[in-house]
């Protein structure tokens, strides 16, 4: 599958984060571990190096969360059923990384349930892309419409992914395959989908306990490509 890049993932350096974060092993039942401090580029990625994500709830932007269990995904694990190798073959879509970010995190947000892409988060994400910490994944139908796609943070050696859509049978999984089949060229070697559902479970993902998580996000972030 032909991936069309507009970047090069090079992030540009940040100054230290002026916050410390807990130690994620004393996180509460459901995965909470600390609310405040703010959602600046330097924040952000300092969570994640810490095994923490930003997870809004009742208009609470800056709360952090490390659950446990933790789903991940290795690359070169993500399962192609024959469906969507089909679909991969037959459709002529055209994938591209970091074309559309903010096409991208405006679908992700439009959820009839709700969603956790608050206009604060939002604006976080645009920042992190635009210093080239955050990234996209998009998938193009034949008639150029944009049908698909993920977006998240590539820090190190890992690749948080923030979340998904699709206006197009399977184009999030195509996504998702474009990610996994773009890893070994950047440097990814584990992404991190925070929390297991049916359907990223039937694509290779695994829950693996906090503490082994953990362990994996130090590897990967030592074997990856080390940012700024």
């Amino acid at each position: 599958m032909k991936i069309d890049l507009c970047t090069r993932l090079q992030p540009q350096p940040l100054p230290p984060s002026r916050f410390v974060f807990p130690d994620p092993r004393g996180a509460s039942p459901s995965g909470f571990v600390a609310a405040g401090g703010d959602l600046a580029p330097e924040t952000i990625v300092a969570a994640y190096r810490a095994g923490l994500f930003p997870w809004p709830h009742d208009g609470v932007d800056t709360l952090w969360w490390s659950p446990d269990p933790r789903a991940i995904l290795v690359p070169e694990r993500f399962h192609v059923s024959r469906r969507l190798a089909r679909r991969v073959r037959q459709q002529r879509f055209r994938i591209t990384v970091d074309a559309a970010f903010g096409k991208v995190i405006a679908a992700c947000a439009i959820r009839p349930e709700g969603t956790w892409i608050t206009p604060g988060i939002m604006r976080a994400y645009l920042r992190l892309h635009s210093l080239g910490w955050a990234h996209s994944f998009e998938v193009w139908n034949p008639e150029g419409r944009l049908v698909g796609g993920l977006y998240g943070l590539f820090v190190d050696g890992l690749f948080g992914a923030e979340s998904m859509f699709h206006r197009a049978s399977d184009a999030s999984k195509i996504a998702l395959l474009a990610l996994c089949q773009h890893a070994p060229r950047s440097g990814i070697e584990l992404i991190d989908v925070q929390l297991e559902t049916p359907h990223l479970a039937s694509l290779g993902s695994q829950a693996i306990p906090r503490e082994r998580y953990l362990e994996l996000l130090l590897r990967a972030r030592a074997s990856g490509q080390p940012n700024q």
